[in-house]
């Protein structure tokens, strides 16, 4: 019986990971790099690297950043402020202005991009969504309703969580494994390989699929909400997140108080914690309100605090966030482990590893299925026909695992090579992104053979090999020289450096698949490895 259910659950481990593996390897791939997307839009903005070697305090960035909104927007209903912290450079300024258009009054949100020591405007920025576009694609994915696209991945992720504890249950010998690798085996060296990565960051796989799916939860379990509140979702999010009230407009004018004493009692509220963000109401009015958000690089939850003040008077208006709700404080941790923004630099980089393994681990699996099923279709295969479902899969299996590295490339070249002044050029990046990866899933589906592979592997490993060469000759600044210095930035530098380490990995990859004739075929049992070789056949079957 235990038997017949340990067979059950790996039919199910199988088939829940196929169906889901390669949009769960595009969600592994872009939230692994969502760890760095601050840095990442740092390099692909190379106007602010000089900038990034001089850090300016969060209430200096501040208070040059309303200085500059009193001169550009002095009638604006409102400004908001993002403060640069040690992962950005610059200090964003934004303002919500009012245009008229066919003839009725429409407001827009205009945003530029400040000096924070002195802030003056920095001209010719060039437009990007960065890293950012990476983050949104892991749970939004693109051209495409957001509730769907978040449907779509709340469904995969519900088949990770089930793959993922069945794959527990299946494996017998799971810390045994995790120190047994056989290469050139065939089927056994991607079991080995599987395996191997999945016992690794097990922890974290479980955690960042199962935080997945809570940050996702209003949309999955929108039943609880709509029956306990009637249907007004509003009610809700104004209990369980309550926001700072704007004040109503006086029509009394009064000079706002100077930014920076506010911003030092709002930080000592907090115990030290750093300001991220400023939203300023009515700025001129009497009845002016100045909301200072607390940035979440300390904490592990999620929940954000917030300090309101009036702001012709300073008095204190209201405090936010600083005894959260159970349910709220509770979300909040599960959010905050999932995103890891208070993480520090090497724990980053250990979240990212993880997530590098989690990359792997689906992509062995879904080569091993592949692997398993050609060797069931020798017959078929030795007449020089291919199965249509493993031809499919083949074509699949090529366009997202070696067609990414590709992709990405394609971004992160476009960045550099598009006209800095091209309207929509933000947009224009994120299309090469996707045509640069439709042409590679749609080359493996017309050819998916181990040529294919090597082709696509070896473009990939060349964008990102020659990507640091690309920064050196579009980068008109003297970042080595404020390396050498130790001013940084050195996320810039440790970008170039994983470019470079990955390209080269790609092409051994393409090399080393060149260099195999012929496939491996798993060996013959012998008696002596029979209970082995039927280990093998029953979790993989």
């Amino acid at each position: 019986m235990k038997e017949t259910f340990r067979q059950s659950m790996a039919w199910l481990h199988t088939w829940s990971g196929l169906l889901t593996c390669w949009v769960l390897l595009l969600v592994f791939v872009s939230g692994s790099a969502s760890y760095f997307r601050d840095e990442i839009t740092l390099w692909m903005q190379p106007e602010l690297h000089e900038i990034a070697a001089t850090h300016v305090s969060t209430v200096q960035a501040a208070q040059t950043a309303v200085d500059f909104l009193k001169r550009e927007a002095p009638n604006a209903p409102r400004w908001f402020i993002t403060l640069p912290n040690p992962r950005t450079a610059e200090t964003r300024a934004g303002w919500i202005s009012s245009t008229i258009k066919d003839g009725q009054e429409r407001r827009v949100v205009k945003q530029v991009s400040l000096n924070p020591a002195t802030g003056e405007r920095l001209a010719n920025v060039r437009t990007t969504r960065g890293g950012d576009f990476l983050y949104r694609l892991h749970y939004e994915l693109h051209y495409m309703p957001r509730t769907l696209a978040r449907w779509i991945v709340a469904f995969c992720a519900m088949f990770m969580l089930v793959a993922i504890i069945s794959g527990i249950i299946t494996h017998k010998r799971i810390f045994k494994d995790f120190f047994t690798f056989r290469p050139r085996k065939g089927q056994r060296s991607w079991m080995d390989a599987h395996n191997v990565v999945a016992v690794l960051a097990l922890p974290y796989h479980l955690m960042i699929t199962y935080t997945g799916l809570v940050t996702l939860m209003f949309i999955v379990m929108p039943s609880p909400i709509q029956l306990a509140y009637e249907g007004n979702e509003k009610a809700f999010f104004a209990e369980v997140f309550p926001q700072p009230k704007i004040s109503k407009l006086e029509h009394q004018s009064a000079a706002l108080l100077p930014i920076a004493p506010l911003i030092t009692k709002a930080q000592a509220h907090w115990h030290g914690g750093q300001a991220g963000r400023v939203f300023i109401d009515h700025p001129g009015d009497a009845m002016a309100s100045i909301n200072v958000i607390r940035s979440l690089e300390k904490g592990i939850s999620s929940v954000r605090q917030s300090v309101q003040f009036n702001g012709a008077t300073g008095a204190l208006i209201a405090t936010i966030g600083d005894d959260p709700s159970t349910a709220a404080a509770s979300r909040g941790v599960l959010f905050g482990l999932h995103v890891a923004n208070f993480a520090n630099p090497l724990l980053r980089v250990l979240f990212f590893l993880s997530g590098l393994a989690g990359c792997i681990m689906v992509a062995t699996g879904a080569l091993l299925w592949a692997v398993k099923e050609r060797q069931r279709c020798k017959k078929t295969l030795a007449q020089g026909r291919l199965h249509f479902g493993l031809r499919l899969v083949d074509g699949l299996n090529i366009g997202a695992i070696a067609g990414l590295p590709i992709a990405l490339g394609a971004y992160f070249w476009s960045n550099r090579l598009l006209p800095v002044v091209l309207e929509n050029r933000a947009v224009m990046e994120i299309n090469s992104f996707f045509l640069a990866w439709g042409a590679a899933a749609l080359l493996a589906q017309i050819r998916p053979n181990r040529r294919m592979w090597q082709w696509q592997l070896s473009a990939g490993g060349v964008l990102f090999t020659l990507l640091p060469a690309l920064n050196a000759i579009t980068t008109h600044s003297h970042l080595g020289v404020t390396l050498l210095q130790g001013k940084g930035p050195w996320p810039v530098a440790g970008f170039d450096l994983f470019s470079l380490g990955l390209g080269l990995a790609l092409v051994y990859a393409a090399k080393k698949l060149g260099s195999v004739r012929k496939p491996i075929q798993l060996p013959l049992p012998q008696k002596r490895h029979n209970r082995e070789d039927r280990a093998v056949a029953q979790e993989t079957s």
